[in-house]
C-alpha cells in the first residue's frame, strides 16, 4: 500500500510550494512518522528561502533529511515533532522529535528519531534543535561558576541560549537587544535585560547571536581584559566588519566560533549528536522554554507565511508550524 503525503519546497528564492511526496513502506529499521507539528527557525531558515546561503557552503548546510540542492528546489527544515505510525515496537505510537524537513509524513531510520519525554509537550518539543544549539555552545563556552555573561542577541538562538543559563548557579547573566519588546521575553525565561548601551560590561564571557556586525561589535566592547566571544551568528553571503585594531590585541580578547554541525570538542569523546538531542528535550520540560515559540500557522498556509517570516513583515523568535490529517493511503 502506498502512501502520499505533503511537504514544503522553496522553488526559488523568495518562493514556495506544497508538493505531494511518495513515501516508501518502512523497512525493518525504519519510522514512518505522522506530524503533529514542526518549528520555523527564522535566521537560517529565512537565509535560506532568500537563496542566500554562499555556494561554498552549500555542503555544510545541507539539513539531515533536505531534498533538492541550493538555492532551490529544496527541501529544507529541521525541527519537526510526531507520532510513531509504524516501526520497531519500542517506538511504536511514540512522540519523537527528528530533524526532518516540513511534511506530513516521513519515513526515516528509527535511529533518527529521539523519544520526547513525558514531561515535555509536542508543542514545545519543535525547539528541541535550538536548544540543543544552545547546549553545544556552553559545551564550547564552559562558564565557570560566578562567571559574568552577556547574550547579545535576543533571537531564538539567543533566548535558548539565555534560558540555559539561568538554570546555572552564581552566574550573573543579561539578554542584550536592540528590541525593547525583547524585555517581556528575557523576563519570562528568568533573565535580566538590557538594551545595548545599557548592558554590563567587565564580562567573562559573551554569547553572541544577533547576526549584525553592530552586534559582535558590542559583544567584543562589553569584555573584560582576556574575556571571550562565543560567535553563534551566521551570517550567510554577508560580509562583516570589525574593530581588531585598538585595543583588541592589548586586551587579548578571544573570538570563537560555536557550531552544532559538530559536537563541541570538549565533550566530543563522551557524548554523540544523540546525547546532545537528549538533554535538549530533557532541558524542555521547563515551562519558560514556551516564551521562545512567538507564533503559529498551518501547513497549508506555509507557502504564504514564509515570505512574510524571510522579510521581517511577520516578526518571530520561532514560529510554530501545525499538521491536520496529513498523508492519506492509496
Amino acid at each position: 500500500m502506498s502512501c502520499v503525503a505533503q511537504a514544503f519546497w522553496i522553488t526559488s528564492p523568495g518562493r514556495g510550494e506544497i508538493r505531494d511526496v511518495a513515501l516508501p513502506v518502512p523497512g525493518e529499521d525504519e519510522v514512518l512518522v505522522r506530524a503533529l507539528w514542526s518549528g520555523v527557525s527564522r535566521g537560517t531558515e529565512s537565509l535560506v528561502f532568500r537563496g542566500e546561503v554562499p555556494e561554498s557552503q552549500y555542503g555544510t548546510m545541507r539539513a539531515p533529511f533536505q531534498e533538492g540542492e541550493f538555492p532551490g528546489p529544496v527541501k529544507y527544515g529541521y525541527l519537526g515533532v510526531g507520532v510513531v505510525e509504524e516501526g520497531p515496537a519500542p517506538l511504536l505510537g511514540r512522540m519523537v522529535f527528528c530533524l526532518h524537513p516540513h511534511q506530513t509524513r516521513y519515513v526515516v531510520p528509527a535511529s533518527a528519531v529521539i523519544p520526547v519525554p513525558d514531561t515535555v509537550p509536542a508543542e514545545r518539543a519543535v525547539l528541541a534543535g535550538t536548544v540543543e544549539t544552545a547546549v553545544n555552545a556552553l559545551w564550547d563556552a564552559a562558564p565557570l561558576l560566578g562567571d559574568r555573561i552577556a547574550v547579545v542577541g535576543a533571537g531564538m538562538v539567543g533566548c535558548a541560549v539565555a534560558a540555559v543559563l539561568a538554570r546555572y548557579p552564581a552566574l550573573r547573566v543579561q539578554l542584550v537587544d536592540t528590541d525593547p519588546a525583547r524585555a517581556a521575553t528575557a523576563e519570562a525565561l528568568g533573565v535580566p535585560f538590557a538594551l545595548p548601551g545599557e548592558a554590563l560590561g567587565a564580562c567573562d564571557l559573551v554569547v553572541h547571536a544577533s547576526a549584525t556586525g553592530a552586534g559582535l561589535t558590542r559583544a567584543l566592547e562589553l569584555l573584560a581584559p582576556e574575556g571571550t566571544v562565543i560567535e553563534l551568528s551566521w551570517y550567510g553571503d554577508r560580509q562583516v566588519s570589525l574593530p581588531l585594531g585598538e585595543a583588541f590585541h592589548s586586551r587579548r580578547l578571544v573570538v570563537r566560533s560555536s557550531q552544532v554541525g559538530a559536537v563541541a570538542p570538549a565533550r566530543r569523546a563522551r557524548r554523540g549528536f544523540a546525547d546532545r538531542l537528549a538533554l535538549a528535550l530533557d532541558l524542555l520540560a521547563a515551562p519558560a522554554f514556551d516564551a521562545l515559540i512567538t507564533g503559529e500557522s498551518a501547513f497549508e498556509d506555509l507557502p504564504q507565511v514564509m515570505p512574510r517570516l524571510a522579510s521581517g513583515e511577520l516578526p518571530a523568535l520561532c514560529h510554530r508550524i501545525r499538521y491536520g490529517g496529513g498523508a492519506v493511503r492509496e
